[in-house]
């Protein structure tokens, strides 16, 4: 009995111990926030631009020329070097771009040219409905979507929305085609 007597005061001890005995909360591990170094040039459509050649104005100011290189090449599909300037949402004057390339022999060769003036506008699919606004904002016009894109951006020639991030397979004047490893998504401009 004595045993027994001594062995349930043990357990009140350490229990009485446990409970006062100051726990350690569990740190959150530390996320690797590796910062994305944007390539992109931005800028607007300048003047002398042409159907082989991109006059980008920057948004620093300094005048740029980029060569716009075509699809037109050999039985490969390929031009010189394997480049293709891939350019969506069409040149025109005065409309903000968005650009990435790269610098051989001395010459600036457009790798990517994203219309930014022409990804601005409403744009709907079967189960999305929003629009596109100067600044970084995308406003959803469904009101039971569970999740609404509410930002954009450009980042390395291509699109993101909220943290999605998309290839522009085709902008034009009415339609944007967009694709990620879930699929593509076609939309229709709203007017």
């Amino acid at each position: 009995m004595k045993h027994v007597a001594m062995l349930c005061a043990s357990i009140l001890l350490m229990a009485l111990v446990g409970c006062n005995a100051k726990k350690e909360k569990p740190q959150p591990l530390a996320e690797a926030h590796e910062e994305i170094v944007d390539t992109t040039v931005y800028g607007v459509c300048g003047d002398g631009t042409s159907m082989h050649s991109l006059q980008l104005v920057t948004d620093a100011g300094d005048t740029l020329t980029y060569t716009i290189l075509d699809a037109e090449a050999d039985l490969d599909g390929e031009v010189s070097g394997g480049i293709v300037s891939n350019v969506e949402g069409g040149l025109m004057s005065g409309d903000k771009v968005a650009v990435t390339g790269m610098k051989i022999d001395g010459e600036l060769i457009a790798n990517r040219v994203i219309n930014v003036t022409s990804l601005l506008g409403h744009w709907t699919s079967l189960d999305k409905n929003f629009e596109i606004e100067e600044g970084g904002t995308v406003r959803s016009n469904v009101k039971a979507e569970t999740s609404p894109w509410t930002s954009w951006k450009i980042l390395n020639g291509q699109l993101l929305l909220n943290r999605d991030t998309f290839d522009i397979t085709s902008l034009g004047a009415d339609s944007l085609y967009i694709e990620n490893q879930k699929g593509i998504y076609i939309f229709k401009r709203q007017k």
